[in-house]
């Protein structure tokens, strides 16, 4: 069948490794060790959040990226309070609810990077799990899923 390639172990093997050093690079502490000047110079308080991988309000871009890595879409928000960039995160749910995967690496044309629509991806349904709102580049709202 043209276009849903037959699943192999070789290709278990190397989306398997693929997901782990993604997992990996996505880890505060990797986020950290990759721009250690920025986080040296924050406070230690807000230190501590962002190795625990939270975002406090105040907190700038910088930070936030620190903390939870970079945002599956970013938008600009007009209202009659002026103007915002809110970052959002995203998940994928099976049909069941469970979740399936989350984070930067799963943005390979809608699915898994190696897995193809018949291993289940194209299943999915995407679900905002974090969303924070910036104001004059600062944290003014975090907003998390209570699952």
């Amino acid at each position: 069948m043209k276009g849903s390639p037959r699943f192999t172990p070789f290709r278990f093997v190397a989306a398997s490794l693929c997901l782990c050093l993604l997992a990996a690079c996505s880890t505060p502490s990797a986020r950290i060790k990759r721009n250690q000047e920025v986080f040296d110079a924050l406070s230690p308080a807000e230190q501590t959040l962002i190795r625990e991988g939270k975002v406090g309000v105040g907190f700038t871009p910088d930070m936030v990226l620190l903390a939870v890595g970079d945002p599956d879409q970013r938008w600009m928000r007009t209202d009659a309070q002026g103007q915002s960039e809110v970052w959002t995160y995203t998940t994928y749910d099976g049909q069941d609810g469970a979740p399936l995967y989350r984070g930067y690496y799963h943005r390979y044309q809608g699915g898994y990077p190696f897995f193809y629509d018949d291993y289940g991806a194209g299943s999915a349904r995407a679900r905002e799990y974090f969303k924070v709102t910036f104001v004059a580049g600062k944290v003014t709202v975090v907003e998390q899923d209570a699952r």
